[in-house]
């Protein structure tokens, strides 16, 4: 199903941040890189898995826009981006009022029937 929103994301877009989402890892690296910045390095001290899979991880998170990284020193430090979030979220809103308006369409047609 498509819809048609007002939340400026192609259907690229929206694919890539619902597969970046998708994974607990990644939803854990935005979580912590939204509260504050951290180095790929630091980050990878936190997971069970190799600093290699860390940077994939970060750079599937990059390519959504849910992530961005600059360099300081000699360190890459990564950070959320809130504004993606916030677009991926009024997609969700307008899914959710397509659904509640389905919905009370329902509650109404039943309604209208005695039981």
């Amino acid at each position: 199903m498509v819809v048609d929103t007002d939340t400026e994301l192609t259907d690229d877009e929206i694919d890539r941040i619902f597969h970046a989402l998708a994974d607990a890892t990644r939803r854990d690296i935005v979580r912590r890189t939204l509260v504050g910045e951290a180095s790929v390095s630091r980050l990878a001290e936190s997971y069970d898995m190799s600093f290699a899979a860390v940077q994939k991880h970060v750079a599937v998170l990059e390519g959504a826009g849910l992530v961005t990284k600059h360099p300081q020193g000699r360190e890459r430090l990564v950070r959320g981006n809130p504004e993606t979030i916030a677009r991926a979220q009024r997609l969700l809103d307008e899914l959710e009022l397509i659904w509640r308006s389905r919905v009370e369409r329902l509650d109404a047609l039943l309604a209208e029937y005695p039981s």
